[in-house]
């Protein structure tokens, strides 16, 4: 089999929308899987999605809809992941048809809980899925900002570089340009600690603490980022690529980060559920704050921004007494 093949989507929210967009600029055809019948219903109706980035017009000729997986699984050869990780299992808990023999790019920027396992380990283990045939789309790249079709640049890896640069043809266009990287287990790492740090970063956004606080804590936490993947994934790579600080950045900052907005509702007094309800979004952050304090447990690492965010949201120690500590003892 010669990938990519027939494409599908699975997901039918904001990044899976986006995918979608990017995908259609090079692929004559997708196949679209979106759990609600209903869902699809009205975005045949309209045109676009109804519920997430309905400015972006689709061409409905040019996608076939599924809201049964183990249907579209069936109907193609490479399979783009796009739900929110604490989800992925419930999806494909429904899976009756082998996936080992597809090609998969995880677009999942989380860790697979209670298990603690990152995607693509979790596909390797649970499904039989090699590591050579999975990809992992990571990097700087919000879906609001693909929909405006500003520039985006993605990182596309995969232990088999080959298919890694097959795979960025997909994802490259006149304004998106995907890198290549064979550093699977240290972006996924990356990607899940930048959404924690990103919770950090709204937290104290939220306190009403300056730019200048801003800047020290996310310098901070590119250190003890990097600590943390050296003993994880020790492998060489250069922390200042894209792939990783430069995620932690927009993730950081920008007002398009779901995880920055939900640490920063926190950090104005909202308790976790509140946030969670008035978001209607998944926080990733939330949930990869609990997998990576259990991970660590193993290891030991000295993360204390992830500690701090860790005690806020499931110790519900107050976000004022747990910064003013950070800021007094640890940051520098």
């Amino acid at each position: 089999m010669k990938y990519p093949g027939r494409i599908a989507i699975i997901g039918g929210g904001t990044w899976a929308t986006a995918l979608a967009k990017i995908v259609l600029t090079q692929e004559t055809h997708i196949n679209w899987y979106m759990r609600r019948p209903e869902q699809i219903e009205d975005f045949i109706k309209v045109g676009h999605n109804p519920s997430y980035l309905s400015n972006v017009p689709f061409n409905l000729d040019r996608i076939s809809f599924f809201s049964d997986i183990n249907e579209i699984v069936n109907n193609s050869d490479t399979l783009i992941l796009a739900v929110p990780s604490p989800f992925l299992k419930t999806h494909l808990e429904k899976l009756k048809t082998p996936i080992s023999d597809k090609f998969i790019i995880s677009a999942i920027k989380g860790i697979i809980p209670p298990e603690n396992l990152l995607v693509t380990d979790y596909l390797t283990k649970e499904y039989g899925v090699p590591s050579d045939k999975i990809a992992i789309v990571a990097g700087p790249c919000h879906a609001e900002e693909i929909a405006l079709e500003r520039l985006t640049y993605p990182t596309i890896a995969c232990t088999d570089q080959a298919m890694a640069t097959a795979v960025a043809r997909i994802f490259t266009n006149r304004f998106v340009k995907a890198s290549t990287s064979v550093d699977v287990s240290g972006i996924e790492l990356a990607a899940v600690l930048k959404n924690v740090y990103a919770i950090a970063a709204g937290i104290c956004h939220g306190l009403k603490y300056g730019d200048n606080f801003q800047a020290v804590l996310v310098s901070n936490a590119v250190q003890e980022m990097e600590k943390f993947m050296e003993v994880v994934s020790p492998v060489k790579r250069k922390i200042f690529e894209s792939a990783y600080i430069g995620d932690l950045l927009v993730t950081a900052y920008s007002s398009f980060s779901r995880n920055r907005t939900f640490g920063s509702m926190i950090g104005k007094g909202y308790s976790v559920k509140a946030a969670q309800i008035e978001m209607e979004m998944v926080a990733e952050g939330y949930y990869g704050t609990k997998c990576i304090m259990e991970m660590n447990a193993d290891y030991c690492i000295n993360i204390p921004i992830v500690e701090t965010v860790y005690r806020i949201l499931y110790e519900k120690v107050p976000a004022r007494i747990e910064i003013k500590r950070l800021r007094e003892e640890i940051l520098k």
